[in-house]
Order: C-alpha cells, then sequence, then structure tokens
C-alpha cells in the first residue's frame, strides 16, 4: 500500500505537540471559504510530513496525494493536495508569518521542559542549501563551490530555535546579534535566572556580537581563526610536542589558556587553545564569561 507507513507515527506525534495546527494558524488563507477543498492545516501537514519522510521536490506530491498512508495520516479519505496547490501555499507566507512560525517554535521548546532549565546552549551555524536552477537570489559561495543559499540555524541540543533563510551572498553572521538578542529575551521571560550560553564557530566572533554577550550576561565560546600573534603564543609547546612525538611516537595533545586581545577589542579575554601533534591539529577556541 506504501513505502511511507512510518507517516502514521509521524503524524501522532504531531498531533500530541499540536505543532501542525498551532503553524496553520500562523498562516493567513486569502482564499473565499466557498471555494476552499483543502484546508491549510492540511495542507501544511502533507507538505511537512513530505519532507519529513524525504520527499523534498513539490513535484513528489504528484503521486504522494494518492498514497493511502499520506491521506491518512494528514486526516481524509480522498487525495490530498496537488503540487501547484501546495506552491500556493507557500507563496503566501510573508515576513509577518515567518515571525509568527518561529514564536510557534520557541513556544514549542519552552514548553518542552517541565521545569526550568539551569542552562541553555545555544547554537548558531551557516550552512550551505545548494541550488539547481536559476532561483531567486541564486548567488554562487567560493567557501562551498556552488550556487546556494546560506541560512542560519540556531539550535538548543537536538531542537531547531530558528531557521532564517539567506542568500549567500553575505556575512555569514549578517542578523546573527539581532536574532541572539530576540532569542534571550523571549527565554529570559520565561526562565529569569538561566544560563544562557551563545556557541559558534569563527565566523561569529564579531564585536558586536562579543560585546553585547558581556554587557547582556550572556556566556559565550565562540571559534577565534588562526593568526600570527596566536600561532606564536602556542608555538614554543608545538615544538616541544613535534620534538617529544618524533621521540616516542606517542600522539601529544595540550590544553592551554591564555589571555589575548586583538587590536579592536577594549580587552583582553580567555583563549582555551588545543594542540594536538600526530593527528590532525584543532582550531583555537576562544572562550569567555561576561566580564572578563
Amino acid at each position: 500500500m506504501t513505502s511511507d507507513g512510518g507517516v502514521m507515527l509521524l503524524a501522532q506525534v504531531d498531533r500530541k505537540l499540536g505543532l501542525m495546527d498551532a503553524a496553520a494558524r500562523c498562516i493567513a488563507d486569502p482564499r473565499s471559504p466557498l471555494l476552499i477543498k483543502h484546508g491549510v492545516r492540511d495542507m501544511l501537514r502533507q507538505r511537512v510530513y513530505g519532507l519529513a519522510l524525504g520527499w523534498e521536490d513539490l513535484n513528489d506530491h504528484g503521486a504522494l496525494r494518492l498514497d493511502v498512508a499520506l491521506q491518512t495520516a494528514v486526516g481524509v479519505d480522498r487525495e490530498v493536495a496537488s503540487a501547484p496547490t501546495l506552491c500556493r501555499l507557500e507563496k503566501w507566507a510573508d515576513r509577518a508569518t515567518a515571525w509568527r512560525l518561529h514564536e510557534v517554535l520557541l513556544d514549542q521548546f519552552i514548553a518542552s521542559f517541565e521545569s526550568a532549565p539551569a542552562e541553555l546552549m545555544l547554537d548558531f551555524d551557516a550552512t550551505d542549501n545548494p541550488l539547481h536552477g536559476q532561483q531567486e537570489a541564486r548567488f554562487f559561495h567560493g567557501y562551498y563551490d556552488s550556487y546556494c543559499y546560506l541560512p542560519l540555524y540556531v539550535f538548543c541540543g537536538q531542537q531547531l530555535l530558528c531557521a532564517y533563510l539567506r542568500p549567500s551572498n553575505i556575512d555569514g553572521a549578517r542578523h546573527a546579534a539581532a536574532i541572539l538578542k530576540l532569542l534571550v529575551r523571549r527565554l529570559r521571560q520565561q526562565w529569569p535566572q538561566v544560563r544562557i550560553v551563545f556557541r559558534a564557530d569563527s565566523g561569529f566572533c564579531r564585536q558586536r556580537i562579543i560585546n553585547w554577550c558581556e554587557r547582556a550576561g550572556v556566556h559565550y565560546i565562540i571559534g577565534l581563526a588562526r593568526n600570527a600573534r596566536l600561532q606564536a603564543q602556542v608555538k614554543l609547546a608545538e615544538l616541544w610536542m613535534k620534538d617529544d612525538y618524533e621521540r616516542t611516537g606517542v600522539k601529544q595533545r595540550l590544553v592551554d589558556e591564555f589571555s589575548y586581545a586583538a587590536k579592536s577589542w577594549a580587552h583582553e579575554r580567555r583563549v582555551i587553545t588545543r594542540l594536538e601533534w600526530g593527528a590532525r591539529r584543532q582550531p583555537a577556541l576562544h572562550r569567555d564569561q561576561p566580564g572578563g
């Protein structure tokens, strides 16, 4: 009957969380009520369930709409929406819709805790979303060596808090500071005493972000790109590790920390390095806490 029987379990999880119900209320339906055959909630279930099952392309729904398991999961006993109908659904979404959908994500995240957490680690990451056609705002990205979008994601553990679609001809940290402020404000409304840690790679090592974290009492762990001054700081340790490795043949590892300030920094901050010899060497990590 179907190759996607897992959609039944997915539908039960969705109904328990009420996620698609909440998301559907965020999307304004411009259609006449007298002409509606497929409701927003049903179309949203169909599209999201399809994505979760690995059917990313809207054209896939030309066949999926006939799948009895998908129809049952959506909650109907007839053909679900066609690809063109789903395409129109996606075009209804605007900036206000995206804002409301992210509020749903945060509400679901907060509701997942039975009691106030002691600490929340917010992981920021920009990654590529490859493009294979002539999509709007299509640009080539040298690092990923492809035409792509560059969405920004924010996770806390396994839970998604933000998915922000962006073109790839931008700084990877663009708008990260604003998103961090909004997330921290909402989380502290719910849990005033929670310890919040911002974690990201060196692409997010920006003075605006670091300075705000220190003013707002947000802890941070941020990657720090290699440079000549940092290399000089660890040079002696590297020479010692190289000599010991050549003498013993045993991989050498060393974790060290020191104070460091770039010319643009107002004060020194703590840097933690992890050195390895005999294995792939790791980049330095910049770690600090509010106030020093």
